[in-house]
């Protein structure tokens, strides 16, 4: 196979993130599945590409294996330059940056399967209350990106960037815990743009071959 591997799983919000990159860029690569349910992430082979054991891994060859999906965009940007997913200027940059940030660092890391699993073990939560944990964190942070949301286009202008990027996997989960999104309207018009690009089409969880 040509191009990048991606270690990936597809309900992922991380490898979705990158998935959607690598497909706006038309940039070649190939997913190997991960199955988290599985906890194939904490297996030898992969903490020897990931010593945290999480995914995604972007093996761009020569031996060099990228994480944390934030860095990996940043890094196909330096080097894949079109089209551009951060601002060139240096605030807009900083900008785009903090608003990705609010979900790379806010939202997702407390709402991912591993702390939902800790929830589980150390208190005793149940899928209710696991599930009223999500909603509610996501909640809090789409309103801030709500109210620094565009009402045209996308946060990245007249093409998704970086937000972009990882606002849709952020919905696509928003969806699954069936949180009411009508507090939202302009995320959910962008995400919409965003669902009738054929990139960002390739890189839903429904297209990618399916883990266990």
């Amino acid at each position: 196979m040509s191009g990048y591997t991606l270690y990936d799983y597809p309900r992922s919000s991380a490898a979705y993130r990158v998935r959607i990159a690598l497909n706006l860029k038309g940039v070649a690569w190939h997913g190997v599945p991960v199955s988290l349910l599985q906890d194939e992430q904490r297996s030898p082979d992969h903490l020897a590409r990931n010593p945290q054991g999480l995914i995604p891994a972007l093996d761009i060859g020569g031996g060099t294996i990228l994480t944390q999906s934030l860095a990996v965009l940043d890094w196909l940007d330096a080097t894949h330059p079109a089209p551009r997913l951060f601002p060139v200027d240096p605030l807009e940059r900083a900008r785009a940056m903090a608003l990705a940030l609010v979900i790379v660092a806010d939202i997702h890391p407390i709402d991912n399967l591993r702390v939902l699993r800790r929830l589980e073990a150390q208190f005793g939560a149940d899928a209710a209350a696991k599930a009223d944990w999500y909603r509610h964190w996501i909640a809090e942070g789409l309103g801030a990106l709500e109210a620094a949301a565009p009402a045209e286009g996308y946060f990245g202008g007249d093409a998704p960037g970086v937000v972009d990027c990882c606002l849709v996997p952020q919905l696509y989960n928003a969806r699954r815990f069936d949180l009411d999104l009508s507090p939202f309207p302009r995320l959910v018009a962008i995400d919409a743009r965003a669902a009738a690009l054929a990139a960002v089409q390739a890189a839903h969880p429904d297209a990618v071959a399916p883990t266990a």
